[in-house]
């Protein structure tokens, strides 16, 4: 379809009525996300928004301990359905009524799970999650068999996915059977655990007779999409607990600092992540994706974390907490150290050398968890300073030795010419 006005193609410009299910080529030129991803991506937005809140809250009260593993469950449920419809929609997507129609209903998933986000923290109640978790699921399945179906020379994998994906959902009822009766928190956890490693090792089961034809450039652009969100997600955060501050007291020189310095740390982090491309590497290395692709559970969740944490830090500018000073710049320094650490293990596994240096990661980890230990003398403002200090630092650090790199073979064959 050409624009009459710009003679350019407009892709997705309109939606195929019915067409056979095949994969995608891997080396398809020009893949990029599509509309509906994008539109996929925005309720996603939605349940990332609640359990970030919830946990802020959890924070402030002074149970942020207790509030982390509701928040890590909640969270898996949410990147796992994602990351399942990204890698799926990646080898499958076809666009046409069908499709669009069993990724809205994901879509409805999505929202209801978000909506069962505080009766999970508060109360312990993972009926409305888990009901969520069932309705994003059924999408999912209903698009595997349909891939199944019309595209019989991988059959077996697109099979093996809804019968693994369907299965589980038993698993997760009865884990809710067993909260309603009572289970001892030691027994949801270990089942909690138990079916979280069965839904990982799925699609490591089900591609055994055949991978899928996902596109490296597309996936590696999908989660930068996501790392994206979540950075927003933590900018919303702030600049909402900003907005209650002024609503109830007058703007101040320490609510500018603190909300400056949250910025420039999720600035700073927006850097170190696209320093360099995963795509090429991916392409090259197509063995490793399973271990890239999960490590990003904690980058993401890190994430999360952070917008909780930089919303807690903000109301102590104008509220009494339960917390200490210490505390509140801990919630800001240990998901900032975690995903510093966890940046630098999960892209090593596809690119030699990752994208920070071993030695400036393990530096910017160790100074980051020492510096809330200096509130009490410095001040909950002059400690998320330093913090922010200290990613602007890794990000120099990391982008001298990228180009170093880029210009060491060029120098070398200049030398050598």
């Amino acid at each position: 379809m050409t624009s009459p006005t710009k003679g350019h193609t407009v892709p997705n410009a309109t939606v195929r009525i019915r067409v056979r299910m095949t994969a995608r080529p891997i080396d398809e030129p020009n893949r990029v996300s599509s509309q509906l991803e994008l539109l996929f991506d925005l309720t996603f937005v939605i349940a990332i928004a609640a359990v970030t809140e919830q946990f802020a809250h959890t924070i402030a009260d002074g149970h942020g301990g207790d509030g982390l593993l509701p928040f890590l469950q909640v969270f898996f449920a949410i990147w796992w359905a994602w990351m399942n419809f990204t890698w799926f929609a990646s080898s499958y997507d076809t666009d046409d009524v069908t499709y669009r129609i069993l990724t809205m209903v994901q879509m409805a998933g999505v929202l209801l799970l978000a909506a069962g986000v505080p009766a999970a923290a508060d109360h312990g109640d993972y009926l409305m999650v888990t009901s969520g978790y069932l309705v994003m699921r059924l999408g999912l399945i209903s698009l595997w068999l349909r891939a199944g179906i019309e595209d019989p020379e991988s059959r077996s994998t697109p099979f093996r996915y809804a019968f693994g994906i369907g299965v589980l959902q038993l698993g997760w009822f009865g884990r809710l059977y067993l909260a309603d009766n009572g289970a001892s928190d030691t027994v949801l956890l270990t089942a909690f655990v138990v079916l979280a490693i069965l839904e990982l090792s799925v699609p490591l089961w089900a591609e055994r007779p055949r991978a899928t034809h996902w596109h490296p450039h597309h996936i590696a652009e999908r989660y930068g999409l996501f790392t994206i969100i979540l950075l927003g997600e933590a900018v919303l955060a702030s600049s909402n607990a900003v907005r209650r501050a002024v609503e109830e007291t007058e703007v101040s020189a320490e609510l500018i600092a603190v909300a400056a310095c949250g910025l420039v740390i999720l600035f700073a982090l927006w850097w170190l992540y696209f320093l360099r491309p995963a795509g090429p590497r991916l392409e090259e290395r197509r063995d490793r994706s399973y271990r890239w692709g999960y490590g990003h559970y904690g980058i993401f969740a890190s994430l999360a974390a952070l917008g909780a944490g930089l919303e807690v830090v903000v109301e102590q500018t104008s509220h009494d907490l339960q917390i200490s000073p210490t505390a509140a710049s801990y919630s800001v320094a240990v998901p900032t150290a975690c995903f510093v650490a966890l940046l630098w293990a999960v892209h090593r596994i596809i690119s030699e050398p990752s994208r920070i240096h071993l030695g400036t990661s393990f530096a910017g980890v160790v100074i980051l968890l020492l510096l809330p230990l200096a509130t009490p003398q410095l001040g909950s403002v002059a400690d998320l300073v330093l913090i922010a200090a200290t990613c602007v630092a890794l990000v120099a650090v990391a982008s001298w030795d990228e180009s170093v790199k880029q210009s060491g073979p060029k120098a070398s064959s200049a030398s050598t010419e």
